[in-house]
């Protein structure tokens, strides 16, 4: 492609952003940061971004639009264990800004390198990445995950998010905006010393494939499904496969939306 027709386009694009005025015309500032804060994702981002009037109106500056753009996670990896504690594919690592022990240092690797001490990882995902599969795969230095932030609901595949993560012990996802997510498989796969796990504020409703879902969580002895709608689930072949017995045992005395295949 010509790298002028390219340069010209994207100011082309550029000037019609910052001459929008559809938003503008509304009256009142409180139904303006109404629709502003419902946009999310790039649109809501690239029209604040060069359009200070709006900007000013609402009251958002940089900093905010920035932080909102982001999904904040912060992990604790285990102590004795170095390794890989984040999967960085597709060459997205200019969207994933990592920060070790709490200092304002950004550093962009996914490994803890060898006798390295450290606490706590931060680690910020920009609005471009729409799937996290295998965010966390394999990831076997890590024993606690917590979700501080998302605000963005265009995330469309989390499948094996956290598969095979055998060492986690707790995870906090409380803070998941799943409302687009259509695939779901193994993404708590092989997560054997889970005890814990609070999927109610999880919204299915998009999803298509579950299979394998809870594969291999031995450790788990409740699991609240209440929330969890199957209605246009295609695929749950051993979603609960090498689950514990007394797990198994319950959720097929309680939920009958789990079809067999579930169990295999």
């Amino acid at each position: 492609m010509n790298f002028r027709n390219l340069t010209n386009k994207k100011q082309l694009i550029t000037n019609e952003i910052k001459s929008r005025n559809k938003f503008e015309n509304l009256k009142s500032d409180y139904f303006l940061r109404k629709v502003f804060y419902n946009l999310q994702e790039k649109k809501f981002f690239d029209i604040v971004k060069y359009n200070n009037y709006i900007k000013k109106r609402i009251n958002l500056n940089n900093k905010d639009y920035e932080e909102l753009s982001k999904i904040e996670i912060e992990i604790k990896p285990i102590n004795d264990k170095y390794g890989k504690f984040i999967n960085m594919k597709g060459g997205y690592e200019e969207f994933y800004h990592i920060y070790f022990n709490n200092n304002n240092e950004e550093i962009k690797r996914n490994h803890i390198k060898k006798n390295e001490e450290v606490k706590i990882i931060k680690i910020k995902i920009d609005c471009e990445i729409k799937s996290l599969e295998k965010l966390f795969f394999d990831c076997k230095c890590i024993e606690s995950i917590y979700f501080k932030k998302f605000y963005r609901n265009n995330i469309n595949n989390m499948s094996a998010m956290f598969g095979e993560c055998s060492l986690l012990k707790e995870l906090n996802i409380n803070n998941f905006n799943t409302n687009n997510v259509t695939n779901m498989e193994y993404i708590f796969g092989g997560c054997s010393s889970l005890k814990e796990l609070n999927i109610n504020n999880f919204n299915t409703n998009n999803v298509t494939n579950m299979s394998g879902m809870f594969r291999g969580c031995s450790s788990l002895k409740e699991l609240n499904l209440n929330y969890i709608n199957t209605n246009n689930v295609i695929d749950m072949y051993r979603m609960f496969f090498r689950c514990s017995p007394l797990l198994i045992k319950k959720i097929k005395t309680r939920y009958k939306n789990i079809k067999e295949e579930a169990f295999l």
